[in-house]
């Protein structure tokens, strides 16, 4: 597939990333670039059915499982972390791994729970934590058996390059359930942690094993997108994996290369 021309526009990009990579993943039906961010649109049931909880009771149970989740973050409690996750999530990693990721994150000092959106399958709730490198707004995706199935810290205060670099070293280095946390909640829905592994793996198929970040360059914004190259190294060529941000930092779109370049010489 050629790559999409900067020339069009972020829009015109979108739209080509969104329908290259739709059909790899099966979802054709389904877009994989949406608008700016904003809170999922979780609605409840107008009326529950027998054995369904009501709005008030998941708000309530999401909360609590709010609590814990952070409890076990503030604790760096990794065994009580991985056990919170949902399968999906649990497949996708280890307590290994989320102890060496707790290791590298800054300290949770304390937390507010913001508002939560009950659904039919999960509640969305956000927290405002105060960290040792300062505040941050968190959004978690909690089903209704309390386990976390996504999470999404805001990045607006940030650079967005900064957050495609950290999005593509999540994945060079295998930690899939990290780098979904840099994508919206939108784009999570379509690209679950299982699908971006099958992607990345597929890509280095041609490419050879990923070696490292050359690069990161912004190449283009409009109102409501940021375009970011994350210019990778790997065994046989080099290529540019495209970001795309929306005026957040959120991820909401992103095109792995299908005709790799090879290096130049030097």
């Amino acid at each position: 597939m050629p790559r999409p021309t900067l020339r069009a526009g972020l829009p015109a990009l979108a739209l080509t990333v969104a329908a290259a990579l739709a059909p790899q993943l099966g979802r054709a039906q389904a877009p994989l670039v949406q608008g700016p961010l904003a809170a999922p649109v979780l609605a409840a049931p107008a009326a529950p059915s027998p054995g369904q909880p009501t709005a008030a009771l998941s708000e309530a149970r999401a909360r609590a499982a709010a609590e814990q989740i952070l409890k076990a973050l503030k604790n760096g409690d990794a065994e009580a972390r991985f056990a919170q996750f949902a399968p999906k999530l649990q497949r996708m990693s280890s307590p290994a791994m989320v102890r060496s990721h707790l290791r590298n994150q800054p300290r949770i000092l304390s937390w507010i729970l913001g508002s939560v959106v009950p659904g039919l399958d999960s509640s969305a709730v956000e927290a405002r934590l105060v960290t040792s490198a300062g505040p941050r707004q968190l959004l978690m995706i909690i089903d209704n058996e309390g386990r976390l199935e996504g999470y999404h810290f805001d990045a607006a205060d940030g650079a967005a390059e900064t957050v495609a670099r950290q999005f593509v070293q999540a994945l060079i280095e295998g930690r899939y359930v990290y780098a979904s946390s840099f994508l919206s909640p939108k784009l999570q829905e379509e690209i679950p942690p299982a699908a971006m592994q099958r992607k990345w793996q597929a890509l280095q198929q041609s490419t050879g094993t990923v070696v490292r970040v050359e690069k990161v360059a912004r190449s283009e914004d409009t109102p409501d997108m940021k375009l970011v190259l994350v210019l990778t190294k790997f065994t046989r060529l080099n290529d540019n994996i495209f970001v795309i941000l929306d005026r957040r930092n959120a991820i909401i779109g992103v095109d792995f290369p299908t005709d790799p370049a090879l290096p130049s010489a030097r």
